[in-house]
């Protein structure tokens, strides 16, 4: 009552100071305590994340973000998630496992096929996975069987095992460019007054120079209804398979008895 008195502020000595105490301690002068955390069960953040990513994609999910939405502060959700990397992994994590594996045929060509075909259509399902995927180093680890798979039918085909990884890759560059084109189309088409350039802008003037894309211009809309994707992969792997040393089969000599 006597530092109202003297107009002084509750709490504080004559000087203005906090009384019996220095910051960061009570009034009795011993110090406060910094509680834990509160505990974010990583589901939740898991499932906000993904939440995220399949209605607005990679671009809008950060981690204030999924704090926001979790009821927790940014540092609290650091204390559970490292950065933003580790939160698409652990939003990735777990996915392929939820999915059944197809039977696969014997004939290791029409494996590898089958195999690519297969992460193709899992993956169309998935637009958010293949946005995350886009970024480079980041992957399910419980998809890798199809990379696994896919390796493993191209050494069988006559491949080394350097040229059957090579040959992955290329199937995946083919599968994951188709799949990055459908996902941009069925974004434009969520914008129907948006200006069509392609194959809009060419006319008949451009045969000269573009002599055989210009005659198909009026046509690229049906060409892009008729492409069969299964088909074109399928050459892409003939021509790959093309390539192997295929082991030819031992005949005797003649000298041999």
């Amino acid at each position: 009552m006597a530092a109202r008195a003297n107009g002084e502020k509750p709490g504080t000595a004559g000087n203005g100071t906090p009384g019996n105490g220095t910051a960061g301690q009570t009034p009795t002068g011993h110090k406060r305590r910094v509680g834990r955390p509160r505990r974010i069960e990583p589901e939740a953040i898991v499932d906000v994340a993904r939440r995220i990513l399949q209605e607005e994609g990679v671009a809008a999910l950060s981690m204030r973000r999924v704090a926001k939405e979790v009821g927790a502060t940014p540092m609290a959700l650091y204390h559970h998630v490292r950065d933003k990397d580790e939160l698409l992994m652990l939003t990735l994590a777990g996915t392929a496992a939820t999915l059944p594996r197809p039977e696969l045929p014997a004939d290791p060509r029409d494996r590898l096929l089958a195999v690519a075909l297969h992460m193709h259509g899992i993956l169309r399902e998935l637009p958010w996975v293949v946005e995350v995927l886009s970024l480079g180093d980041l992957s399910d680890k419980g998809a890798m069987w199809m990379v696994d798979e896919i390796i493993g039918a191209g050494v069988a085909c006559g491949l080394s095992p350097v040229e059957a990884a090579h040959a992955y890759r290329t199937v995946w560059h083919c599968v994951y460019g188709d799949l990055a084109f459908r996902n941009a189309m069925t974004r434009r088409a969520e914008e129907p007054d948006r200006k069509r350039y392609f194959p809009d802008t060419l006319t008949e003037a451009d045969t000269a120079d573009l002599p055989h894309v210009a005659p198909l211009a009026s046509r690229w809309a049906e060409l892009r209804e008729t492409y069969d994707f299964a088909r074109q992969l399928g050459a892409v792997v003939d021509g790959l398979l093309g390539r192997a040393t295929r082991p030819t089969p031992s005949h005797p000599r003649a000298d041999t008895p």
